[in-house]
């Protein structure tokens, strides 16, 4: 623990921090709790995302082989050009929203184009966009994990060191003061006593 002054000035002093203190920590907690939430709500909408991906891709399975057929390449068509993003402010922090995914517009000879190339196309397209929105779900929970470990600290601080801290002091100056007070009055009464006896002792004279 640092080291206080005995004074007064620093009894209001440490009672002031105290009190900012103790009306800081709940916002703290608070936010802290809305992280948490946040962070498993994002882990579990991950999961949905991954599940739902790994589904599209076996499906696609079944009609994969079609495409070692070189009449077109469709790669090209799948690619993102872009993801769409927008930033949301959760507890405090800016996390970014996954909103879609460009591609390059799928222009071909339809005539010359086998039948299942739109739909593939499409179909892979929906793996990609899943794909690129985990991405960005993972990217919103690391900051939200940071942001959550950053608060944690502070909450830890307040509890287990500012408040403690502050309470002692409070504490010690209180006692040193009381003592001081209780001293003075000793001081004070034993002076009177000398006063009155040397009083007592000019009527004699």
């Amino acid at each position: 623990m640092p080291k206080i002054k005995l004074t007064k000035g620093e009894l209001k002093k440490q009672r002031d921090n105290l009190h900012q203190y103790n009306r800081y920590l709940p916002t703290l907690q608070l936010k802290k709790q809305q992280l948490q939430i946040e962070i498993l709500r994002q882990r579990m909408l991950i999961e949905e995302k991954k599940f739902a991906e790994r589904m599209k891709h076996s499906d696609s399975l079944s009609w994969a082989g079609l495409l070692s057929d070189d009449t077109i390449d469709i790669k090209v068509y799948i690619k993102p050009i872009g993801v769409k993003t927008y930033s949301k402010n959760i507890a405090g922090v800016d996390v970014p929203i996954f909103e879609s995914v460009e591609f390059t517009p799928a222009e071909y000879d339809l005539f010359a184009a086998p039948l299942w190339v739109d739909g593939a196309i499409d179909a892979l397209r929906v793996i990609v966009t899943l794909r690129e929105e985990i991405k960005v779900l993972e990217k919103g929970t690391t900051i939200l994990r940071r942001e959550l470990r950053t608060t944690s600290q502070r909450v830890n601080l307040f509890e287990k060191v500012k408040i403690p801290e502050s309470e002692e002091a409070v504490r010690r100056i209180k006692i040193f003061i009381g003592d001081q007070m209780t001293n003075a009055v000793g001081r004070s009464k034993i002076a009177k006593k000398k006063i009155e006896a040397a009083l007592l002792e000019g009527t004699h004279v």
